[in-house]
């Protein structure tokens, strides 16, 4: 018999955390947990565990938030994490109990949508989920690398502070499309993760003064065992935070600052990220990839799409069609005053994947329906949903969960 419910027993969510690092093998071990250790990494009450006989095989969990919607409403979020199933029963629908019980729970309690990092890419659009926004990963050879415009503001070293760091991300979080706040319990894993790393903890410099700080940018070298005789000596950036184009420039012009680095890797930027026309030679930001960072699934349809602001002229009907939660179906009239439910024709048909996918305007609607994802009964009204839809900066959130 399989039972899908609420983790609340310690020695349950000790074996969840087990559980899902087993079904994800290739994790970095991080240690074993001390008693009372796992409640700061888990939010109460969100941990779901997957029973067959009484036995505990497959866990989900998430943490509560907020996310922004172009126009820069913040509506209730889950962050989504933690699924795994183990390898003795994948395969038998344990999966899709948890992740539809998990659906359903975070609806229950007012979150809007719910977000997550996809371990694969053809699991999750099953279950409603889109992709919405896309990260991109960068190098920059510091020989050929200079700042245009000298930095207007200044930047200081400082010790590891995971804390001033969880300031700053808060107070910097903005109104770009997708950006997310971290949880405590997101900090509580960074802390782990920093003091398990055996490779080099990393180094933190802030731009701003004591109590002010307005951004930052964690970084570490790469390959410490050969530092000193490598041709390329890389500098991975791992994190960088700012709350304005100013201080994205100081952070950046620091680090170009520090001798003995031949090459930089930015893990995560935006697809509309500035570095390229930061500095006097374009080509010396050259683009490593970019990848699915957002998987967005719609909660609340009628929350969702009125919580978010629309630009250009017209109207567009739509019908979202959500086999999973059906209180998302309907048909919603959009225009530049905002979404309101309507019974009229539809001019175009979406399942609930392919909403959370435009949701935040990273995505164009003709996209989609090139691709068969967008039922255009009127093809009119795709460059319409496209203008409506769209917004100047794409949507992003800058790290993992």
């Amino acid at each position: 018999m399989t039972d899908v419910r609420i983790l609340r027993d310690e020695a349950d969510l000790l074996r969840a955390n087990d559980i899902f690092r087993t079904a994800m093998v290739g994790l970095p071990h991080l240690g074993p947990l001390e008693p009372g250790e796992v409640a700061e990494l888990l939010e109460p009450g969100r941990t779901l565990g997957a029973f067959v006989d009484g036995v505990l095989v497959g866990t989900a969990d998430s943490t509560g938030g907020e996310l922004v919607l172009p126009g820069g409403t913040r509506v209730p979020h889950a962050a989504v994490t933690h699924i795994g199933v183990l390898p003795t029963h994948t395969r038998r629908g344990l999966l899709r109990a948890l992740v539809t019980a998990q659906l359903v729970d975070a609806r229950e309690r007012g979150d809007v949508v719910a977000t997550l990092r996809a371990s694969e890419a053809t699991i999750y659009e099953r279950f409603g989920y889109g992709v919405a926004s896309t990260a991109t990963s960068w190098e920059v050879p510091t020989r050929r690398a200079h700042l245009r415009v000298e930095p207007s503001r200044a930047v200081r070293l400082v010790e590891p502070d995971l804390g001033l760091c969880a300031r700053v991300c808060a107070a910097a979080l903005g109104d770009r499309p997708g950006g997310i706040d971290r949880s405590p319990q997101w900090w509580a894993f960074a802390r782990r993760r920093a003091t398990g790393n055996a490779a080099h903890p990393g180094y933190l410099a802030v731009c701003g003064e004591p109590g002010s700080e307005t951004g930052y940018v964690r970084y570490r070298p790469a390959d410490t065992g050969a530092w000193f005789t490598a041709e390329q000596r890389t500098v991975v950036v791992e994190d960088l935070v700012s709350d304005a184009p100013e201080t994205t420039a100081a952070l950046i012009g620091f680090l170009l600052t520090l001798d003995l680095v031949d090459r930089f890797v930015f893990t995560a930027l935006p697809t509309d990220t500035a570095l390229p026309w930061l500095l006097t030679d374009h080509r010396a930001a050259r683009l490593l990839s970019m990848r699915d960072e957002t998987w967005l699934r719609v909660l609340d349809a009628p929350r969702a799409l009125a919580g978010r602001r629309y630009r250009g002229t017209g109207a567009v009907t739509i019908e979202v069609v959500d086999d999973l939660l059906s209180g998302n179906s309907g048909r919603y009239r959009i225009t530049a005053d905002g979404a309101h439910p309507t019974v009229d024709d539809a001019d175009l048909v979406v399942d609930a994947a392919a909403l959370g996918s435009v949701l935040l305007g990273g995505v164009r609607w003709h996209q989609l329906a090139d691709a068969g994802r967008v039922r255009a009964l009127d093809p009119g009204a795709l460059p319409v949903a496209d203008d409506l839809f769209g917004w100047p900066r794409a949507p992003f959130a800058g790290f993992t969960f």
